[in-house]
């Protein structure tokens, strides 16, 4: 039976992603086997969530979902191919209740009758769910701080994804098991399609098209993969910006019938700095000085991630002035370089009530040779 993930995270179809996310959060921290332990109803409903977000969580598998459900998130899905098909089906009858092709509708997949209309006319790209499919790809969010994503740091990560059952190593049958022809397909894992203006075949659901079966393994129900966590080494290049998404080879969903993994991409998310912003390659922030500092000049130490730099300051500097420290700022991967450190004096005078102070700075509005705030107009 088809799962609704808009019901197991239970918000609308028109949900916003934002609203999702935080359904997914408020119930994984329901329903998570940490806070449940040895509960093996949790642990499936913390499972069925986690599916349900990394579906709807993503705008484009959520997108293929609403129009075509869990068979739109299968390895090898085509959605072009798939609408070709219901065009044809719409405009020929075919699948409707005593139409000319309603034998299709007793099928859960098309993409293998598309495989075999495109493979018989010679097309690219057709379908062959018998022969091996790379595993889907798979995104992660992850969140670094910012000095980290400057620097680049390796990590390990712990993902709840869908992997190869460790029982039976991807076959779907309990080991030992011997193999049977088919009996619904008589061995050749091929099963004719009813009428239609061509003649179809698609692979057969009972053996999943390897025209042989066995007992199915009870650890994953015959599919071969389960959901499981695994513990992921990450490395995050030095630079990254937030948004950046991160290619790990070989660490997506598993393939199908011997075919080659998918990859994980990490869409970076970096914390907020409380001194350091980024605009492109360019760092910025605020350095206080104080007020001989500014009217004098003079050396001061500023942090940077390279450690301590020392920056002069020119004699006569306003509040507000930037300097620039040249090839201290983000580095570029693309371009192999690293930005600038741009930062912006911020004079501070003492909180003083000494009347010596005081005085002194009443002497010194007579060195302003002009109105100060003659340029604030509204």
């Amino acid at each position: 039976m088809a799962r609704d993930y808009y019901e197991i995270l239970g918000v609308s179809k028109k949900a916003s992603q934002d609203e999702i996310k935080k359904a997914y959060r408020k119930l994984a921290r329901k329903w998570h086997p940490d806070v449940n332990p040895s509960n093996k109803e949790s642990e499936q409903k913390f499972k069925d969530i986690s599916i349900a977000y990394e579906c709807l969580g993503n705008k484009e598998k959520r997108k293929l979902y609403d129009e075509f459900g869990e068979e739109g998130l299968r390895p090898g899905f085509d959605s072009e191919k798939m609408r070709q098909y219901k065009a044809w089906q719409s405009a020929t009858g075919a699948g409707a209740e005593g139409g000319e092709g309603a034998r299709f509708g007793r099928y859960q997949s098309y993409e293998d009758i598309f495989g075999d209309l495109f493979s018989s006319m010679g097309g690219e790209g057709a379908f062959r769910t018998s022969g091996p499919l790379k595993g889907r790809d798979v995104e992660y969010e992850m969140t670094v701080d910012f000095i980290s994503a400057l620097r680049g740091l390796e990590t390990e990560i712990a993902m709840q994804k869908t992997t190869v059952c460790s029982r039976c190593g991807g076959s779907g049958s309990e080991p030992g098991t011997k193999l049977i022809p088919c009996p619904n397909c008589g061995g050749s894992g091929r099963l004719n399609v009813a009428e239609g203006p061509m003649q179809f075949t698609q692979a057969c659901p009972q053996c999943g098209g390897h025209g042989r079966i066995g007992k199915f393994c009870p650890e994953c129900g015959g599919s071969g993969q389960v959901i499981g966590t695994e513990k992921i080494r990450v490395k995050i290049p030095q630079g990254v910006s937030d948004g950046s998404r991160v290619r790990v080879v070989g660490k997506g969903e598993p393939g199908m019938n011997g075919g080659k993994p998918g990859d994980l991409y990490l869409i970076i998310r970096v914390k907020p700095h409380p001194v350091l912003t980024r605009k492109g390659d360019d760092l910025y922030m605020e350095v206080p000085v104080t007020v001989h500092e500014a009217m004098a000049g003079g050396g001061i130490s500023v942090p940077t991630v390279d450690g301590q730099v020392n920056v002069k300051v020119p004699p006569k500097s306003q509040s507000g002035q930037t300097l620039r420290l040249k090839g201290k700022g983000a580095f570029n991967p693309k371009k192999k370089k690293r930005g600038d450190i741009m930062i912006k004096l911020m004079v501070k005078v003492p909180r003083t009530d000494d009347g010596n102070i005081l005085e002194a700075a009443k002497k010194m509005e007579g060195l302003y040779t002009e109105d100060i705030r003659k340029n604030i107009r509204l």
